[in-house]
């Protein structure tokens, strides 16, 4: 199987193909430099993707608090970290970069504040 994809990794933009036999990347074609290979393996055998969200504030000046993983998660895990956001509630002033679960998910990555809020 060969699938198409477009590298992120620089400004290049390279148009990638890669081929795969049972869920491995064992050749890729189209990428300009090294870092192109890399990321075609990594969307392939285990996509990553940051997490960005919004949390319930209580008696603070906004109602959401915007927030995001310091670190990309499985993309299988989006769903989870979705629902278990819904259940966060922040009722203290933050700071932006402030860790407001840190482990999230048990993963190893921090959900953070991305707006300080008072």
């Amino acid at each position: 199987m060969t699938k198409e994809m477009i590298c992120i990794e620089c400004p290049l933009g390279c148009a990638l193909s890669a081929d795969i036999d049972n869920s491995k990347v064992i050749a890729t074609r189209g990428n300009k430099c090294p870092k192109g290979e890399a990321y075609a393996v990594s969307e392939v055998e285990a996509p990553q993707r940051f997490f960005t969200a919004t949390v319930l504030a209580e008696n603070l000046e906004i109602k959401m608090v915007p927030v995001k993983t310091d670190k990309p998660i499985p993309k299988a895990k989006i769903i989870e970290a979705a629902l278990e956001v819904k259940k966060i509630r922040i009722s203290r002033p933050v700071l932006a970069g402030e860790p407001i679960v840190k482990n999230f998910l048990g993963l190893g990555v921090d959900l953070i504040a991305t707006r300080q809020v008072s």
